[in-house]
């Protein structure tokens, strides 16, 4: 009993901290300021969290969700133009997910409603201020902030008549044609300016399907955070980077060297030299992390990441990537000036002990910047785009680990050295390689850019016809039909050669299908979306059964099927690119379409509901006014979530089949969730 009581109690803070925290992305304030003339303006200052941010007023039609301003009460005064944006200018950039320019604000913002003041014995206003706060994660959604005032609020200097007659000597009421009305849209002068009758509130709380599951929710296993594997991804992806720069002709060449420099320098004391070998390799390590750590701290992690998603830097990093590609084809060698080269290796001449292995490690560090710099760089964005201040310096980590490794195990197993390939044209080969592949790669910045300017130079089947050629000559290439400058004659395909060949020329192949609009979901997210394609015959687009959460259990009990709950919302990103990436897979849409009812329920949907429903929510009244309200407070009082994209399987009673799922690209993994879910329903 006692353990029971204990699980609900967490339930509830758990629930009552996701709700506190989406609270804590905006922070409301709301004021009356006098214009004079009788004028005064409603003022809607916000605080908005770090690396967050929200939409502007104007937004172009099927965009997110604008700020927006609902009145529900406004009597002895009249709106005087539109509810907007004063004083800070909204950010404007293209948005590929929705194709249009979209103006944001972060950190602050201000937004001002005018209002002639007609009466001011009988003025009151009330109403809320919705807006929808993202990041690169997730969005919150719409939810309403509250303001009300009375005539006991309004600044003391506004001057206005407090009761206004007719030329019959009647009185004249100040009922506004804005009275109960949205921002954009008009209702009648016979429109209440009252708010509408509450339902009662026991409707939806003492209904089964609205019971909150958080508890078996939690059973099921919650989900750990993502953010500790997205670090351990990226220190994979520097480990393999470092791999592939221990390949190049720069770096390859100085492990004989550096080891051998090693072991003759303590003949006789082969202990030494090993130990000797263990501080060079961790001097590298040291080197690269320090030089991750102070990347973030001269730009800052939000500021990198800023960087990377600025079509301006991926111009920028579209020409470089074409200069490193031409460097690696051989058009010219890449390298640091030789004085800095130079005064390193002077240093570890002049230094003695660890000191002096620090500089030998340091003059590694500059003799491979011309292989290994678009390597690094290429690492360094793709680290910052995580958010994650400590990621950088993770990357470089891996980086640096998979180059030291090898100085240290031929220190200490100095026998391996007359087991390594010599150096030759192989190596001008694995540098040919990376210029295919850094070419290719700098497509992709050439789109983001492309995308942000809306040139249209780089649509879908331009930019799958390039890389088509690209990997093509690159598998021409490895069967030894093209040469570049520095290249040996191949007297014979090797066994890799060929292999390699095989792989891209088959990946050419792969892309050919999506030239007349095949997903190809292993490069979506390196290719420009779907709509910028001319000529498209896809039709694997998975659409919802119905857009209701009681129509959808109804469904489900007449079919005898399973409930699929699809949280999600017309402003949200990462919502699209889960339609897009996931369930354009076959199998996934063959699940969604044959095994499951589908419901998607938008929560910012701003049709308004036939009457206001009333709920008490963490000690305090919530009031659902839209129907895009009353999926979010589903989600959030029946499931203790509050973020968008949020799948959850449940049975005929609302309860839930399988733990809940989250924004994950990874289609295996949302195979496995909608399987569970099958399989425990059947049971």
């Amino acid at each position: 009993m006692n353990t029971k009581k204990v699980t609900t109690l967490l339930s509830l803070a758990l629930l009552i901290t996701t709700f506190t925290f989406a609270q804590d992305e905006m922070r409301w304030s709301f004021s009356l300021e006098d214009r004079g003339n009788g004028e005064v303006t409603l003022v809607a200052d916000v605080q908005i969290k770090q690396d967050w941010y929200l939409y502007d007023t104007k937004i172009p039609e099927g965009g997110p969700t604008p700020t927006q301003i609902s009145f529900d009460n406004l009597s002895g005064a009249t709106r005087i133009g539109e509810f907007h944006a004063e004083g800070k200018e909204a950010k404007v950039k293209f948005d590929a997910i929705f194709g249009m320019q979209i103006g944001t604000f972060q950190e602050s913002a201000r937004f001002v409603q005018r209002l002639r003041v007609t009466d001011k014995n009988s003025f009151a206003i009330a109403g809320d201020v919705r807006a929808q706060a993202c990041d690169d994660q997730s969005c919150t959604p719409p939810l309403p902030n509250d303001f009300s005032f009375d005539a006991t609020d309004l600044p003391e200097t506004v001057t206005a008549p407090s009761l206004q007659t007719t030329t019959s000597g009647e009185p004249e009421t100040s009922s506004s044609l804005a009275a109960l009305q949205p921002l954009e849209t008009a209702v009648s002068d016979s429109s209440p300016t009252t708010e509408a009758t509450p339902a009662n509130t026991t409707d939806l709380e003492s209904d089964q399907l609205w019971t909150p599951v958080i508890e078996e929710l939690q059973q099921f296993g919650m989900k750990g955070s993502t953010a500790g594997m997205s670090l351990f991804w990226i220190l994979l992806s520097g480990f393999a980077g470092g791999l592939i720069a221990l390949v190049t002709p720069c770096v390859w060449p100085m492990i004989p060297m550096t080891v051998s420099f090693f072991l003759k320098r303590n003949k006789t004391d082969r202990k030494k030299a090993v130990g000797e070998a263990l501080v060079y390799g961790a001097a590298i390590i040291v080197i690269y992390v320090v030089l991750g750590l102070l990347i973030t701290a001269i730009f800052g992690a939000s500021a990198l990441n800023n960087l990377a998603t600025s079509a301006l830097f991926n111009l920028i990093f579209f020409a470089l990537l074409v200069f490193f590609a031409i460097a690696f084809f051989g058009g010219f060698e890449l390298v640091l000036p030789s004085k800095w080269t130079n005064k390193m290796d002077q240093k570890a001449d002049s230094t003695t002990g660890a000191l002096s292995i620090f500089f030998m490690a340091f003059t590694l560090v500059l003799v491979s910047f011309s292989c290994t710099g678009p390597i690094i760089g290429t690492l360094l964005v793709e680290a910052a785009t995580s958010g994650s201040i400590i990621a950088p310096a993770i990357g470089m980590l891996g980086f640096a680990l998979a180059l030291a490794i090898p100085f240290v195990l031929f220190a200490i197993f100095p026998s391996w050295l007359s087991t390594m390939p010599k150096s030759g044209g192989w190596l001008n080969s694995v540098k040919v390689v990376l210029g295919f592949l850094e070419l290719a790669l700098a497509l992709k910045f050439l789109s983001v850019a492309d995308l942000a300017y809306g040139w249209g130079i780089l649509d879908r089947e331009v930019f799958l016809v390039l890389w088509i050629v690209i990997f093509a000559l690159l598998g021409v290439y490895l069967l030894g039909k093209i040469r570049f400058p520095g290249d040996s004659e191949v007297p014979h395909l090797t066994i890799p050669r060929l292999f390699l060949s095989i792989i891209s020329l088959a990946f050419s192949i792969y892309m050919i299908p999506g030239l007349w609009g095949a997903p190809l979901k292993a490069i979506s997210a390196f290719s420009p979306p779907l709509y910028t394609q001319d000529f498209n015959l896809y039709e694997g687009e998975v659409h919802a059964q119905t857009l209701d959460y009681e129509t959808a259990i109804a469904l489900a009990r007449q079919q005898n099927k399973p409930l699929l709950i699809d949280f999600s919302g017309y402003g949200c990103v990462n919502c699209r690119k889960m339609e897009a990436s996931v369930w354009t897979d076959p199998r996934v849409k063959h699940l969604l379409d044959n095994e499951y009812i589908l419901v998607t329920l938008m929560v910012d949907d701003k049709t308004r509901l036939p009457e206001i429903i009333e709920v008490e929510e963490n000690g305090r009244t919530t009031r659902l006014k839209t129907i895009g309200d009353k999926w979010s407070y589903l989600q959030r009082h029946k499931f203790g979530a509050n973020a968008q994209p949020y799948y959850i399987a449940l049975d005929h009673d609302g309860k839930p089949l399988s733990p809940s799922y989250a924004y994950d690209e990874n289609v295996e993994k949302y195979i496995e969730f909608l399987e569970t879910g099958l399989s425990n329903f059947k049971k």
